[in-house]
């Protein structure tokens, strides 16, 4: 049975009579009693009792009514749902994130929960290096990286413009100090984040190149333990700006400037290239590019294009990457 059979059924049943249903719906009388045929060979059941003149149902008739009223109700719930779905008065946006990049999710989020505020949003943590696989495997639509993984497989926006940040209680003796070299750090105590990640590699890479030792000797496992933990005065931390920002304003930490560890970084969105992006998804994304028009740097909104990929105005855009 399908769905136009049950209306067709249900119209007889409300109207009590083949030719009123046939009116009912612009058809002809002997349509009718051919779908109403159909129906009973599908369910194996006669319907409506022919020797009565009334159109009443049969047993199997009234049990099979109150199914069909309750599928096309269900029907047009979800025919509900998805307009809502389309207009943005439901939907649920999923984003990976470590928690780094987490920090620049918040005031995206903020904007975008004032302009979809019946949109619910899920940020789920998710190790750098895994989250790629986990965009692959559709844990989430939408990830933020530090870093551009294959694109070949993913579209990359470029979205936020961060630096690394040498940090000291104001107390340290380095704190009054206008610019340090790399190598007035050699006997620092250094507090280090213990998850391996590439800007981890690039800070012993640059400390080897300049001979100069890095004594991690503290490893914790979240950046909100260094700072506090750098606030009490023990050692210094490298950290991305973006994270220590605040504390930076309120002037619990300060910042130490040093040329050799002027390391920019760029963290971007990413999702699968070939992804049809949910309305939701989308509305994120259009979020994000107001959001840079209005806050300007370190904000901003650029898509960035795969080797063998024309420019955006010489190449049809994939479905669902409309944003």
């Amino acid at each position: 049975m399908d769905l136009n059979q049950l209306e067709t059924f249900l119209a007889v049943a409300e109207e009590r009579s083949f030719s009123r249903a046939a009116v009912r719906l612009h058809r002809t009388q002997p349509a009718i009693s051919q779908v109403i045929r159909k129906l009973e060979q599908s369910v194996g059941e006669t319907l409506f009792d022919r020797a009565a003149r009334d159109g009443s149902l049969t047993a199997a008739g009234v049990l099979l009514r109150d199914y069909a009223l309750r599928l096309l109700a269900l029907r047009r719930e979800a025919a509900s749902a998805l307009g809502e779905l389309k207009s943005l008065e439901r939907g649920h946006l999923h984003v990976g994130a470590n928690e780094y990049t987490c920090m620049y999710l918040l005031p995206a989020i903020d904007a975008f929960r004032r302009s979809f505020p019946h949109i619910a949003v899920t940020v789920h943590r998710t190790l750098a290096s895994q989250l790629p696989e986990e965009l692959a495997r559709r844990s989430f639509e939408l990830g933020v990286l530090s870093f551009r993984p294959d694109p070949e497989q993913f579209r990359t926006i470029a979205v936020y413009g961060d630096s690394l940040a040498l940090i000291a209680s104001p107390a340290h003796p380095l704190a009054r100090a206008p610019r340090v070299s790399i190598r007035d750090l050699g006997n620092e105590v250094f507090i280090a984040h213990n998850v391996a990640s590439p800007l981890r590699s690039r800070v012993i890479e640059t400390f080897e190149r300049y001979r100069t030792p890095l004594n991690m000797e503290i490893e914790l496992p979240t950046i909100e333990a260094i700072k506090l933990f750098v606030a009490m005065g023990n050692g210094l931390a490298l950290a991305p700006h973006l994270t220590v920002a605040r504390e930076l304003e309120t002037g619990a930490l300060v910042r130490v400037p040093v040329d050799e560890l002027e390391i920019q970084r760029v963290l971007r969105l990413v999702h699968r290239r070939q992804a049809m992006l949910s309305y939701a998804a989308r509305a994120f994304l259009r979020t994000l590019r107001k959001l840079a028009h209005q806050q300007g740097p370190p904000f901003y909104f650029q898509v960035e294009k795969a080797g063998n990929e024309r420019t955006r105005e010489q190449r049809k855009r994939a479905p669902g990457t409309r944003y």
